[in-house]
């Protein structure tokens, strides 16, 4: 695996990649690689050659009260899980090279990057989908993989992409998750003890929710009162939001049609969290994916 630190270097070995007629993957990332980011590799191999990947903390995605200076950078070993598995490139720019000097351009994607997690992160879509541009425009891919947790996150980069006439291919990959349903993050190295157990009410109001819809409930508000009062038993974590929105735009829905999520944001202790539910219309059922 070749470690690559220059945007320059970085597309020539994407444009020699291209005019080979290879089909290029591309797995962004802030690093701290646990097996959720794996999983993406993998994908990514199975559709492609070759693969890169990037590790860049994005400083102009975090607010100025959130972890960007303690953020988790275990570089070297991420380093050995990603050429374990087999990827060929490691793009890691330091934040001078892709924010240099006298940069003063933003990409706001009006809509999804103003709901939920852009409500309570004002900052935080505009500087994803500006990084997120910049990477698609240094590498090039034809296929780019991303995981379902950040659910929001990937409408926003769909919408930025179709509506910018980006040529790469997104797709979004399954949750990867604990033992006890808790997702992958590389934020979960925060939570100690009783705040750790605490973290799985996410998931477990989630369960509440399959179970309900499974058991053959429709009504929206009922839900979410489901969801909520289950994140209320548990008196150390703190709700941001619980919503059933529509898949593409997130927007909140009135009915369970088409593709929708149920989204929530909390605070274990200090650490927060994000968790979802795919909630898909196949014929006369509702299948509910966590």
């Amino acid at each position: 695996m070749e470690i690559v630190r220059t945007i320059e270097w970085m597309k020539q070995l994407s444009r020699a990649a291209r005019a080979r007629e290879h089909v290029l993957g591309f797995v962004p990332t802030m690093g701290a690689i646990h097996e959720g980011h794996l999983s993406l590799v993998r994908e990514a191999k199975s559709r492609c050659s070759p693969v890169v990947v990037s590790i860049f903390v994005n400083p102009t995605q975090f607010g100025p009260s959130e972890d960007l200076a303690k953020y988790p950078r275990p570089f070297e070993a991420d380093c050995a899980a990603l050429e374990e598995l087999g990827a060929d490139y490691l793009f890691a720019p330091p934040a001078e090279e892709m924010y240099p000097k006298g940069f003063s351009t933003a990409i706001c994607v009006e809509g999804i990057g103003e709901r939920l997690e852009g409500r309570s992160r004002p900052s935080h879509f505009s500087g994803v989908a500006t990084v997120v541009l910049k990477l698609f425009e240094i590498v090039q891919p034809n296929v780019a993989v991303f995981g379902r947790k950040d659910a929001q996150q990937q409408a926003l980069v769909r919408r930025m992409a179709r509506d910018l006439d980006l040529d790469a291919q997104i797709v979004t990959c399954p949750i990867v998750r604990e033992p006890d349903g808790l997702a992958l993050s590389s934020r979960n190295v925060y939570l100690k003890g009783d705040d750790r157990r605490a973290a799985t009410v996410l998931y477990r109001s989630l369960v509440a929710l399959r179970e309900q819809i499974d058991h053959g409930e429709r009504d929206i508000a009922r839900l979410l009162a489901t969801m909520r009062s289950v994140v209320a038993s548990e008196p150390s974590v703190t709700l941001d939001y619980a919503e059933i929105v529509d898949a593409d735009n997130f927007e909140k829905v009135m009915n369970l049609r088409g593709s929708c999520f149920a989204v929530l944001a909390a605070k274990a202790g200090r650490t927060r969290l994000i968790d979802n539910a795919l909630i898909e219309e196949i014929g006369d059922r509702l299948n509910v994916s966590l």
